[in-house]
């Protein structure tokens, strides 16, 4: 008897400042994965916050510490053949660089925006205007740091591209790296919410547009 073909299991790390939108492509990506019947979660930085991570505050050290703890979980689903989407801040380089080596198989992205248009156009709760005049201290990207990656293996600019358009980059490179076999998006319409980040849910229980 012929056994089935196991499932190759590798991370997919979205880093970027809070409102470039990573979860918003990493929900995006479940469900094209989920519609190639993949099995893949989702490690959303604020939903471990919440569960893995309680408790931890936003010092260097505790932000550290919840990246590799991400990391650690990230590790355990890929090599039992669960692709895992990663979407926390993750700032520091270094300990992305200490992830990437623990996993293995890693696609690093790169979700690119200024704070100027995050704070402008993406600031609901107002977080980066409370943190630009001062009220908000060791904010990420005003006055604690963000390493951009060096070598990641996308980058995407949602400044000048759509939510759409940056998921495309993410399949052809997923498929350039031989993790899928195909590009081709095949979800389209109102999204189920996952469950597995913080965005927004409409009443019929979609993933809702706009922040």
């Amino acid at each position: 008897m012929t056994q089935p073909q196991e499932q190759k299991g590798f991370a997919v790390w979205f880093t970027g400042l809070s409102g470039a939108g990573k979860s918003t492509i990493a929900e995006m990506l479940y469900h094209e994965l989920r519609a190639r019947d993949v099995k893949v979660e989702i490690l959303d930085g604020d939903i471990v916050r919440q569960n893995l991570s309680k408790g931890l505050g936003f010092s260097k050290e505790d932000r550290d510490t919840n990246i590799l703890r991400i990391g650690f979980v990230a590790r355990l689903l890929t090599r039992n053949g669960v692709t895992t989407i990663c979407c926390p801040i993750s700032p520091y380089r270094a300990t992305r660089n200490t992830v990437r080596e623990m996993i293995g198989d890693f696609v690093e992205v790169y979700v690119h925006a200024t704070v100027e248009e995050i704070a402008a156009h993406r600031d609901p709760k107002g977080l980066y205007r409370k943190a630009l005049a001062g009220e908000i201290t060791n904010f990420t990207g005003v006055d604690d740091p963000y390493e951009p990656p060096e070598n990641p293996e996308l980058v995407v600019d949602t400044m000048v591209q759509t939510p759409e358009e940056s998921l495309q980059h993410v399949l052809d490179t997923l498929q350039e790296l031989g993790y899928i076999q195909h590009a081709t998006k095949l979800v389209e319409g109102p999204k189920a919410h996952s469950g597995l980040t913080d965005l927004r849910v409409t009443r019929a229980g979609h993933v809702a547009e706009g922040r």
